[in-house]
C-alpha cells in the first residue's frame, strides 16, 4: 500500500489552515493524523470538534479507552500518539501496556472501563453482559456507558483514517503489544 504524503498548510483549504495554526500554537505541530482529515474541507474540523466535546469521562479515562480500542484496531499511529500522551497524564509504561491489553489491575474502575472498550470494540457493540454488569459495578452510569461508546467511535475513526492513508508517525513508536513482555 502507498501512503499518503502528508499535506502542508499551503495545500489545505482557508478554514484548514486556521486549523493548522491553531494546532501549531496549541501543540507546537500539526500531528500527521490529523494533516490526513484535512484532505476533506470539512472533516478536520469536525473531527476536532467531535473529540473535544464535554463527556462525563475524565482525560486518563479517555486515555484508557483510546489505548484498548487502539490496540484491538492495531492502529500503529493512535497506538504511539495515546501512549505519549497517557505517559503525560501519569501512566506508567506497564499500565499503558495493560490497557492496552484491555485491562488494568492497578485500579478496578479502570478495569471495569478498558474491558467494555475492548468488547464494545471486538464485538461492534455487542457488549457481553458481564462486561456491561462489571462496568455497572464499577460505579459507572448509562451515561459513562454512552460517552465510552461514543469514544470507541471516535477513536475507531482515527484508527480507520491512518490505516488507509498511513501517513508517517510522529510521535515514539509504540511497539507491538506481543514483543513487550507484560
Amino acid at each position: 500500500m502507498s501512503t499518503f504524503n502528508v499535506p502542508t498548510r499551503e495545500e489545505v483549504s482557508k478554514n484548514n489552515q486556521v486549523i493548522f495554526d491553531n494546532l501549531e500554537k496549541a501543540l507546537g505541530f500539526v500531528p500527521n493524523i490529523y494533516a490526513a482529515y484535512a484532505y476533506s474541507d470539512t472533516a478536520l474540523e469536525n473531527y476536532l470538534n467531535f473529540a473535544n466535546a464535554k463527556t462525563s469521562l475524565t482525560v486518563k479515562e479517555k486515555e484508557v479507552v483510546n489505548l484498548a480500542v487502539s490496540e484491538v484496531n492495531q492502529c500503529k499511529y493512535c497506538l504511539s500518539a495515546h501512549t505519549a500522551i497517557a505517559k503525560m497524564n501519569g501512566f506508567t509504561n506497564e499500565q499503558i501496556l495493560e490497557l492496552r491489553g484491555g485491562y488494568a489491575s492497578f485500579d478496578s474502575k479502570l478495569d471495569a472501563l478498558a474491558r467494555l472498550a475492548k468488547n464494545v470494540t471486538e464485538n461492534r457493540g455487542k457488549t457481553d453482559d458481564a462486561v456491561l454488569g462489571s462496568f455497572f459495578n464499577a460505579g459507572y452510569t448509562k451515561g459513562n456507558l454512552i460517552d465510552a461508546i461514543a469514544l470507541v467511535g471516535d477513536k475507531t475513526i482515527s484508527n480507520y483514517v491512518h490505516q488507509t492513508t498511513q501517513v508517517p508517525i510522529d510521535f515514539p513508536i509504540a511497539q507491538p503489544l506481543e514483543t513487550v513482555a507484560l
